[in-house]
């Protein structure tokens, strides 16, 4: 996968803690996540797992987007990943 715009949610496990982002290259950046290279908020509460992600044709949009995620109550938050990835599983092995 090529660079390209992305916001992704990234989850410490089902129903787990939720971490929103966005960035111009998904696989490296998730990677980063995984082997706790990102400091912060993701590597303090081993929030790894990618469990929902959509892509950009811009960064803007992108932004955009992960501004009004990162709004959203929590259980909107559920319902959008849900949506698409039921079991919560990591969508990392579909990407990596």
């Amino acid at each position: 996968m090529e660079k390209q715009p992305a916001v992704y949610i990234l989850a410490s496990g089902y129903n787990g803690t939720l971490y929103i982002g966005v960035t111009s290259h998904l696989i490296q950046r998730v990677w980063q996540h995984k082997q706790g290279l990102v400091e912060g908020f993701t590597k303090k509460y081993s929030v790894h797992s990618l469990v929902y992600y959509e892509m950009h044709e811009e960064m803007l949009a992108a932004i955009q987007r992960e501004k009004q995620l990162k709004k959203w109550n929590r259980q909107w938050k559920i319902d959008l990943i849900e949506k698409v990835n039921p079991t919560w599983r990591d969508l990392w092995q579909e990407l990596a």
